[in-house]
């Protein structure tokens, strides 16, 4: 059998959006061919990749005490939901186009569940970043008072929290009817309201990735303008002001890519929702998936632009992280 979980039209419901499981649209019948096993051995290396990725994100942070600063705590928090991504969400997408497999109604609310809490958990993240990003550059000299630790802490705990409480809201009325046909080609099928499917679009997308782009864009516009005054003060003295400014600004440049290929996953994925198009249609497996990738994308970027990240993993692949004292290692 092939479970397929998606979100179906109902005739008042017109934005269906955040399907996560899907048969990558194979015919049952269909051969295993050289295409369908590449495609397969892709996805499990891409699955594998998200998980060790993410963990090694999640190791580095947790463990090195230089890395325990306000932004690294929200991108930790964004590593967990990646992670999540990798070990709960992506392989039960893979086994659904290989085997015929009976997934009970419990199991159907559940990965419907925790599929659209990593959502919006890690949209919220994002949103975090971008206010963290938008303090940091635009109000640098009450930075250190307005965003401590703990209070990121408490953001980030209630950004998860809220992911929760609101998606319980949003589907608790939805769970009773999920319908599990006796044919090996059942269907995990939750039905969202046109009111329902309005409200999440908004709060899942719209509203989120507005905040984003507005407050990216006055951090653009400040940091050129910061830019020209250090190229003037570099001319003239070597202080530690201007390298702080130098570190924030290079922090910023690589956030706003890692928000920017958040968007461009996201994109793909609810811009067929908001024109009214039908999202179970034959792209709507390379549109999710897409949105999957983003969970691998983000650690890379941290590999290619943090000089920390790619130290941190060479200390962990190398076992000196299991040395005495190696949490109080320099990092940055």
């Amino acid at each position: 059998m092939v479970v397929n979980c998606h979100c179906t039209k109902s005739p008042t419901y017109q934005v269906c959006q955040r399907v996560w499981f899907s048969t990558w649209d194979l015919p049952l019948s269909m051969p295993v061919t050289p295409q369908v096993i590449f495609i397969r051995t892709l996805l499990c290396c891409l699955t594998l990749l998200t998980v060790m990725l993410n963990l090694l994100v999640i190791i580095s942070i947790s463990h090195f005490r230089q890395l325990h600063t306000p932004t690294n705590l929200i991108l930790l928090s964004l590593a967990v939901s990646d992670l999540f991504v990798g070990l709960a969400v992506m392989p039960p997408a893979i086994i659904s186009l290989q085997s015929c497999g009976f997934m009970g109604k419990i199991t159907c609310a559940l990965s419907h569940l925790s599929s659209f809490i990593l959502t919006s958990a890690s949209v919220g993240n994002m949103v975090l970043i971008s206010v963290d990003r938008y303090v940091a550059i635009c109000d640098p000299l009450r930075y250190s008072s307005m965003i401590t630790l703990s209070r990121v802490k408490i953001c980030v705990s209630l950004c998860w929290l809220c992911a929760v409480i609101y998606n319980l809201i949003i589907l608790k009325d939805h769970f009773s009817q999920i319908d599990l046909s006796n044919s090996c080609a059942q269907e995990c099928v939750v039905v969202i309201n046109y009111v329902s499917g309005a409200v999440d679009l908004l709060l899942t997308f719209v509203g989120p990735v507005t905040v984003i782009i507005v407050l990216y864009m006055r951090v653009f516009v400040v940091a050129v303008s910061q830019a020209r005054i250090m190229r003037s003060q570099i001319s003239t003295t070597k202080s530690n002001t201007v390298t702080g400014k130098k570190s924030e600004m290079r922090a910023a440049r690589t956030l706003g890519i890692t928000l920017l290929v958040f968007i461009l996953c996201l994109c793909p994925y609810y811009i067929p929702s908001i024109a009214g198009q039908d999202t179970t249609n034959d792209n709507s497996s390379v549109q999710i998936w897409l949105f999957f990738c983003n969970s691998t994308f983000n650690p890379l970027i941290y590999a290619l632009f943090y000089p920390w990240f790619r130290k941190a993993v060479k200390v962990i692949v190398s076992l000196q992280i299991l040395q005495p004292g190696s949490c109080e290692a320099k990092m940055m």
